[in-house]
């Protein structure tokens, strides 16, 4: 079977996405405000459910989110993963940005961080699949879950990085890891096959 192009296609759609809002944003054609998700009036403006994802505020912040969905794309390219793949990834971009609503504290949330949190919990979702690739699933998932409780966004859910200069919401990881991990788990169920009809010891009287 052929592998599907949709992952790398959608990791290189968000990469190109996230650089088209920076130059637009350094050139003045749009004010970043507009299109960052805010807690407050998100519902006026239901986009930045997704656009916010694409909007970055700081040029290291914004080419470390690139070289990590550099990672994601190719470790997803070797994975072979699927369009349910990149569907699991397209449902919980948005909604791992909604979640953040639990979080009254949490004024805004940009950047790709969230959706590449997504992306790695449904990439070790698929890597658990394959017999040659499921060490690697473990690993993804124990790497994955080990950074997220040292972020520990469940009581910390915004916190400064002084790597970055910087705060993160470490909510929206820990959000957009579950509900990549859920979506991943979900779309790739696969139906039940209907057992076979048992033989009918008479067929051979009808004939």
């Amino acid at each position: 079977m052929q592998p599907s192009r949709a992952w790398p296609a959608l990791c290189a759609a968000l990469a190109l996405a996230s650089a088209a809002f920076w130059l637009a944003a350094r050139a003045g054609w749009l004010l970043p405000q507009h299109w960052l998700w805010n807690a407050e009036d998100w519902a006026r403006a239901p986009w930045t459910l997704w656009t916010g994802a694409l909007v970055h505020l700081q040029a290291a912040y914004w080419l470390g989110n690139l070289l990590a969905l550099t990672a994601v794309a190719a470790l997803g390219t070797a994975l072979n993963a699927s369009r349910r793949d990149a569907a699991a990834l397209l449902i919980a971009w948005p909604l791992g940005t909604l979640a953040l609503l639990l979080w009254p504290e949490i004024g805004n949330s940009w950047g790709l961080s969230g959706p590449i949190h997504a992306a790695l919990a449904v990439l070790a979702v698929r890597a658990r699949r394959g017999a040659r690739t499921r060490t690697l699933g473990w690993l993804l998932l124990l790497g994955l879950t080990f950074k997220l409780v040292l972020e520990s966004g469940w009581t910390r859910p915004v916190g400064f990085d002084p790597g970055w200069g910087l705060n993160i919401v470490h909510a929206a990881h820990l959000t957009s890891a579950a509900l990549g991990l859920l979506a991943a788990l979900a779309l790739g169920r696969q139906p039940r096959q209907a057992a076979p009809d048992a033989p009918n010891p008479h067929a051979s009287l009808l004939f």
